[in-house]
């Protein structure tokens, strides 16, 4: 509960930073089990997608040029932080999603185990040469970040699906929006 006595308002995350959203009108966010609310959500609309694609989009020419290691180092960052609130984590989705401890405790690490193979991933980005495919010609593909990505997670898995997404697309050295 927040110092007026009702339920938390919850900010979006963009460009580093939690962006009150003054869009209305608000969704509660409720415990399945108890119908509690536990916090209301802005149904955000253009002018907030707006502002999150142009920061990725301001992000991006410096996302891509972070050598493929730091990328990955971030990664294994946010798993570290992942493990340690593990059980946290695992609480929320239960809470707001109405899974068992354990589906929950299943979703959450199996969106870790999508970090650590993502992190990996920045080696899929070798690029190829080949020499005299034909008389005078030689070949040569180059990969390359494409820009900004985004994904919709769906209610029912939270914290998995999310991960499947992002980490593989900034690994790969592109910028993210995810709702």
């Amino acid at each position: 509960m927040t110092a007026s006595g009702g339920p938390p308002r919850l900010s979006d995350y963009v460009d580093g930073a939690w962006v009150e959203s003054p869009a209305e009108p608000v969704h509660p966010v409720r415990n399945p089990a108890t119908g509690e609310v536990l916090a209301e959500t802005p149904l955000g609309g253009t002018r907030e997608v707006d502002r999150a694609v142009r920061a990725a989009a301001t992000a991006f020419p410096a996302w891509r040029s972070v050598p493929p290691v730091q990328r990955a180092r971030h990664l294994f960052d946010l798993k570290y932080a992942l493990e340690r609130d593990f059980e946290e984590l695992a609480a929320i989705v239960t809470r707001e999603n109405g899974k068992t401890l354990s589906e929950s405790r299943g979703s959450v690490r199996r969106g870790i185990e999508c970090l650590e193979v993502a992190a990996g991933a920045p080696c899929l980005l070798l690029g190829q040469a080949i020499e005299d495919v034909a008389t005078g010609i030689d070949c040569e593909s180059i990969r390359q970040p494409i820009g900004v990505f985004a994904g919709i997670a769906p209610f029912n898995f939270p914290a998995m699906v999310p991960l499947w997404f992002y980490p593989f697309a900034v690994a790969c050295g592109n910028t993210f929006v995810l709702k």
